[in-house]
């Protein structure tokens, strides 16, 4: 095949692409009714939104009411995903394949729970366990629980698969026992993308914890949700703006801890 041939294949490709998407589209956009004209009308919204979500001096004084629902939040976040990622690391040690695991079964049906808890979106699971555990903290804690324990299960598990055996094999050749032969040999391994995978689940849960407390009518979302039915938009926009801050504070915090690590 010459490059001449290759390019005009690879163009032919990305047109075929590009013409399916659009008539996608297009598709989509009459099923739905979709008026085209709305989009010239997007920088309107925007304008609206600068002009009343913009803090003011006076919602200032709601800022430690706040600050105050955000650190709960934070707290919140932190634990569901601290409590989630000690027994998700003790399930992907369990079902990890590598590991030594003879009971096939016991493999699949973790990682089949693991698939189902993480499968379900956090809308689900507010709804889910509100009519349990009623409007309170603890149902969104439990909320934010359950998909962080499946989602870092997971993660886990890959992580723990990619690890080479042969210095835990080694260690078990010499008589040491394979629960200290996984304590020494295994965990200092993977801590670092273990620590990651664990501030990336934080990050999340700040957000999530948003949405969560819309639902349950707890925390910082519940207060976002106040001010902006009482029309007081400013201070809606105040909680937004403070949350943008906590969430790329993490972000940075979260990026210095990883490279202080490697």
């Amino acid at each position: 095949m010459t490059p001449q041939t290759f390019f005009r294949r690879k163009q032919r490709l990305m047109l075929l692409t590009l013409s399916g998407l659009l008539v996608s589209y297009a598709v989509a956009s009459i099923a739905l009714g979709f008026q085209q004209g709305a989009l010239l009308q997007v920088q309107t919204g925007f304008l609206w939104m600068a002009q009343n979500f913009l803090p003011t001096a006076a919602t200032f004084k709601l800022l430690p009411a706040v600050l105050f629902q955000l650190w709960r939040a934070f707290i919140i976040a932190t634990a569901a995903a601290g409590v989630a990622g000690l027994l998700s690391l003790l399930l992907a040690v369990i079902g990890a394949k590598n590991l030594g695991q003879r009971h096939v079964t016991v493999s699949f049906l973790i990682r089949g729970f693991a698939s189902v808890l993480r499968n379900i979106p956090i809308i689900a699971w507010a709804l889910i366990l509100l009519f349990s555990f009623k409007q309170n903290e603890l149902t969104g804690f439990l909320a934010l629980w359950f998909m962080n324990l499946g989602f870092l299960t997971r993660a886990f598990l890959e992580t723990i698969e990619d690890f080479d055996t042969g210095k835990l094999e080694a260690l078990i050749a010499t008589g040491t026992s394979r629960p200290v032969a996984i304590m020494q040999g295994l965990l200092p391994e993977i801590a670092t993308p273990t620590v990651e995978w664990l501030l990336y689940m934080i990050e999340n849960n700040v957000r999530d914890a948003t949405l969560v407390g819309l639902l349950t009518g707890t925390g910082i979302g519940f207060l976002f949700d106040l001010y902006f039915k009482s029309i007081n938009y400013p201070a809606a926009g105040l909680v937004v703006a403070v949350l943008i801050v906590l969430v790329i504070s993490l972000e940075l915090l979260s990026t210095h801890i990883q490279r202080s690590l490697t």
